[in-house]
């Protein structure tokens, strides 16, 4: 366990990195999923890099809250529920259900490994080393609006997510190599709708948790995926041309 000047330290670091990341993103793709190329060196199978990039995060928590004396604490035990549900999800599923023999490099796999052992420390700290006081009123806190509307947006950002998934999963037969442009869903309004029920549900957490250190992982989240966002949704248009995309945005219904 680390001392509270040394998590603060932590928060504020993660914080400025994530500003760095949100411009840089918008200058270099990373090179993974249908921006990879040979430049970014040795590359894995998708569906191994996506298990070995996502389950240290889900670990991380499952260890501190086995370590910790506030296990069974409410609200803390619904907000690490909620968060290993989708990690255990993203980790031992989601990879898994992977069609096609898409490649990861070793370097984005790396470097998603090392933000997802700070971020479980971070969430994992933020629930079970130094929590808010507000935690103290147990089940009441969950009766207060902020947790209410956040796990009521976690839950659809996770339904929106999943089905976003699915979605993608389908748009080939099997044997097929063509690029389709996803339609069903959310696909409706922004052209990277699972990144947009990722978002909710990191949004959500935060809303829910009610903390700075919270707050961190949609901060993250978004300077990660919004910059993605702009390059897919610019690619859709260079492939199947703007009418084809048409008024959909890229990752926030009728604003961006």
């Amino acid at each position: 366990m680390m001392t509270q000047d040394v998590f603060n330290y932590l928060i504020w670091g993660m914080l400025g990195m994530a500003a760095v990341v949100f411009v840089s993103l918008y200058f270099v793709n990373a090179g993974y999923g249908q921006f990879r190329t040979r430049q970014w060196g040795w590359s894995i199978d998708n569906r191994l890099a996506w298990t070995l990039m996502e389950a240290p995060v889900f670990l991380t928590m499952l260890l501190i809250w086995l370590a910790s004396p506030l296990k069974w604490a409410l609200p803390q035990l619904v907000l690490f529920a909620l968060f290993e549900f989708h990690y255990f999800q993203r980790s031992f599923l989601f990879p898994w259900l992977m069609t096609g023999r898409s490649r990861m490099p070793v370097a984005i796999m790396l470097m998603g490994i090392v933000f997802n052992l700070l971020n479980g420390l971070m969430q994992g700290g933020g629930l079970y080393w130094f929590p808010s006081e507000a935690y103290a009123e147990g089940i009441a806190y969950l009766g207060r609006w902020n947790a209410i509307l956040g796990i009521l947006l976690f839950v659809a950002g996770l339904v929106v997510n999943l089905h976003s998934d699915h979605v993608i999963r389908h748009l080939r037969q099997p044997g097929d190599t063509r690029h389709y442009l996803p339609q069903a869903g959310m696909y409706r309004y922004v052209t990277s709708a699972n990144y947009l029920g990722e978002l909710m549900e990191w949004v959500g957490f935060a809303l829910a948790a009610g903390t700075l250190v919270a707050w961190v992982f949609p901060i993250w989240t978004a300077a990660n995926l919004v910059p993605r966002a702009h390059a897919i949704n610019k690619r859709y248009k260079a492939e199947f041309g703007q009418e084809a995309v048409g008024r959909r945005k890229r990752i926030i219904p009728f604003i961006y």
